[in-house]
This record gives structure tokens, sequence and C-alpha cells, in this order.
């Protein structure tokens, strides 16, 4: 019913530019741990190949962003969730990380991850499978399946 699309590098970067400086291997981990947020098994909601591909570039440059280190070669941000309160005087700063079951919050920690959780907007749905039909007396009048001539027997 859906798509499976493989990760390419180049397009990547062409699309995130600011991820540029992580090796392919580093991004290619990244996109393989998005694969657990966007299903690419070929099960799932999506049947555009290019839907498919931005959708997963998108939360891998979510993740990227989450968990690469800096350009300079820093450790990501230790800091989980909103940034609740800040104050100037001796550097304070406050997070709050409140995740309601079905809601965007741990997706919008970046613009990325916000841009993803619209994309995925239409795939969140209920999708109604329905199951095999009954046929209720499906032979004909007269024609039953053990005596010839109906149900009532000889």
């Amino acid at each position: 019913m859906g798509i499976q699309v493989s990760f390419s590098y180049p397009a990547f970067v062409a699309q995130f530019p600011v991820f540029g400086y992580l090796t392919s291997d580093q991004v290619t981990n990244y996109w393989t741990m998005a694969t657990t947020f966007v299903r690419n098994d070929g099960g799932g909601p999506v049947c555009n190949s290019t839907v498919q591909s931005m959708l997963l570039n998108f939360a891998t440059a979510h993740l990227c962003q989450l968990f690469a280190p800096t350009p300079q070669g820093q450790a990501a941000s230790p800091l989980v969730g909103r940034i609740s309160n800040a104050s100037e005087g001796s550097v304070s700063v406050a997070t709050e990380m409140q995740v309601p079951a079905g809601t965007a919050q741990w997706w919008n920690q970046t613009p990325y991850g916000a841009a993803a959780w619209e994309m995925m907007k239409p795939y969140r749905t209920m999708r109604y499978m329905p199951g095999p039909q009954r046929q209720f007396n499906p032979w004909p009048i007269g024609g039953g399946p053990f005596w010839g001539g109906g149900w009532g027997g000889a």
C-alpha cells in the first residue's frame, strides 16, 4: 500500500545545506533513526516516493538538529523541550517538556520537526479497511448444495 525509498546524502545536503558538515555515515544513521518515526517498509500510508523522501528528510533534519554535534565539534545542546524561563544575570535557563499523547511537542523543538509534523497531518488519520463481506444464502432459490432441489430434502 505504501512505498519504500532509499536515502540520498547529496539530495539531503542539497535540501538542508546547514548539515553539510556532517558526514554521509552520520546522516545515514540519523535517517535510519527517522525510519522509526516515518514508516519506510512499503506498508505505510504514503504512496508517493517524493512525499516519502521529503518526510524522511525533514525527520532526519529534525534528528540532526537535536543530536548532531555542532560544526565546531561541540556536543549537541543537552536541553530538552522548550525554554520556559531565562534570565541573564548569573545565566539561568529553565525548560519544560510536557508531551501528552498525540501532540506535536516533540516535533516542535525544531523548525524541521514542526514542518514534518504538519506534512504528516494527512497520514495521521484513521484508515478504514473493510473486512470480508459475508454472504447469506449464496445459492439461488431451489438449488441448495446437498439435495439439488433446495434445502427441504427429497
